[in-house]
């Protein structure tokens, strides 16, 4: 009864905290999600104000009046965002318009007059941008772009390229007519009439030219000064020309798959057993454990050393598990070119790229990958310039020992130098091989047959790709040249081998060698004295 009476007497309050409760969750509620106004937030009604009800619908109106206002502000701030992003695609398009896109130059092929006005302003920029008006900064000596100078009939220059000539006649057809073109240029525009004037004017002719220079930036034109006679004897005539160069202009995008292409290396031998032991490690290591798809054809001559070379070749197919080879043995003297000829006409299988190699080289597995890359049937044939390298106990002559041949094989100038006189080393498809009538067989001995390949392959249709490569060496041996051999291949002997020994500089110390010891002598006793 007491128990009853108490729970009767408390029920009411416990109604009563619930309700506070109740209410007190709704204000909290209502304060966190009522929106502040800028300076002020919506109250709730107020004990002594209007009704609940009015009061409520005097907070949601109110409420919704901010809602209303806040959307509005944003929407004007879109709207501000919008004027500011078409303000800067304007800004955008004036610059794409000064400075349009190479690609979409060559591109926008339904608009040939705006393609065509761009790819002006596109010229007119290379000007603004090549030292023409004004020089630039740089950051060194090695950032300049020296200027070659020419005459009517000689070109002075530094990029002396294969004929080592500091100056000559221009042998190349397309450096004849660019400077023959420049000057015909600037002979027109000094008897251009200027103003309209009737007076009698002077008559300027090639003969007139004195001598030009001419500088080439790679990536914005070529620039040419020429200077002609005056009226007197010191007055003279500048004309300034200046070939922008176009827009990068996309050719193709393509997919090449070298999976399956197979390089077959062809290498002639005569003797030289310890050599080809050498080219073995080389072929086993690059050839088949890296690369994987080779097959290597040695054509012998001769007797004299060949169970030696037969029996590496046969332990290299046996711990490498290597079946890809085939050796060929010929009774006769020794020739390069036929021993290349024949490897390529024995295969039998379906068409191969050919990699005609000597036993003095050693590549990388990266190289033959190039090798397969420029390669190309009917279109493209490989010739790539190999880095030579000098005689290691010059090089290394004041080092304790001269180090492994791995690391040997440095490009720089006082390791080597590119070959580029050498056309022996290249690849190609055994199909263009056949088609071209392969190797002169009337050449026997060392050189000669190589240049006679190569300017087959310049006569032809097919492109001929001639540039350095960092992963094809030819290792140093010293060279004997045969008094059987020809004056012209016996002195092509001689330069081959006199450029095989060391630098300018390291041969120079070896000829001043007496005299540098004296210096070193007179140098101490000074010392000594003092």
């Amino acid at each position: 009864m007491i128990l009853r009476r108490g729970f009767v007497l408390f029920l009411p309050r416990l109604v009563g905290l619930l309700v506070a409760a109740c209410c007190s969750v709704s204000i909290v509620y209502m304060l966190a999600c009522t929106p502040r106004g800028d300076n002020q937030q919506l109250a709730l009604p107020r004990v002594h104000g209007p009704t609940a009800k009015e009061g409520y619908e005097a907070v949601l109106q109110e409420r919704e009046e901010q809602h209303r206002n806040y959307i509005i502000s944003l929407k004007k701030q879109i709207a501000q965002l919008k004027a500011e992003l078409q303000g800067r695609t304007e800004q955008l398009k004036n610059v794409q318009d000064q400075y349009p896109d190479p690609l979409a130059i060559q591109l926008d092929h339904n608009n040939p007059e705006k393609a065509q006005a761009n790819l002006l302003a596109f010229l007119r920029s290379q000007i603004a941008k090549a030292e023409v008006q004004s020089g630039m900064k740089l950051s060194t000596e090695y950032a300049a772009v020296p200027f070659e100078s020419f005459t009517l009939q000689k070109v002075y220059q530094l990029e002396t390229g294969l004929t080592r000539h500091p100056e000559e006649k221009p042998v190349r057809k397309d450096k004849r007519d660019e400077l023959g073109e420049v000057i015909d240029l600037a002979v027109g525009s000094l008897n251009s009439p200027e103003g309209g004037g009737t007076a009698k004017r002077r008559v300027f002719a090639a003969s007139d030219f004195l001598e030009g220079i001419y500088r080439t930036e790679k990536d914005k034109g070529t620039l040419y000064e020429l200077t002609f006679r005056g009226d007197t004897k010191h007055q003279f005539r500048r004309v300034v020309l200046f070939r922008p160069f176009g827009p990068v202009m996309r050719v193709r995008n393509e997919n090449v798959n070298t999976a399956d292409t197979l390089i077959n290396v062809i290498v002639p031998l005569a003797k030289r057993a310890s050599k080809f032991r050498q080219f073995m490690q080389n072929f086993r290591e690059m050839g088949i454990q890296q690369d994987g798809r080779v097959h290597l054809t040695v054509v012998y001559f001769g007797r004299e050393e060949m169970n030696e070379v037969k029996s590496i070749l046969e332990n290299t197919s046996k711990s490498a598990n290597f079946r890809n080879f085939t050796f060929i043995q010929l009774n006769e003297e020794f020739s390069r070119g036929k021993g290349l000829d024949i490897g390529a006409r024995v295969w039998k299988g379906s068409n191969v790229v050919l990699f005609f190699c000597d036993v003095d080289i050693y590549f990388t597995a990266e190289f033959l990958n190039s090798c397969r890359l420029n390669t190309q049937p009917g279109k493209k044939v490989f010739y790539p310039v190999l880095f030579s390298q000098y005689n290691p106990s010059i090089i290394y002559g004041h080092h304790e020992s001269i180090p492994p041949l791995e690391q040997q094989l440095v490009i720089k100038k006082e390791t080597g130098f590119w070959r580029d006189f050498g056309f022996g080393m290249t690849c190609q498809y055994r199909s263009d091989f056949i088609n071209i009538g392969g190797f002169d067989l009337d050449i026997k001995g060392w050189g000669g047959e190589d240049v006679h390949l190569y300017r087959k392959y310049l006569h032809s249709n097919l492109i001929v790709i001639r540039t350095p490569v960092r992963g094809l060496f030819h290792l140093w041996h010293e060279k004997q040249c045969l008094d059987e051999l020809t004056p012209e291949q016996y002195k092509m002997c001689m330069q081959s081998k006199a450029m095989n020994e060391a630098s300018h500089g390291q041969l120079g110390m070896l000829v001043f060698k007496q005299e540098i010891e004296t210096h070193l002598q007179r140098q101490k006793l000074s010392s000594k004295k003092t």
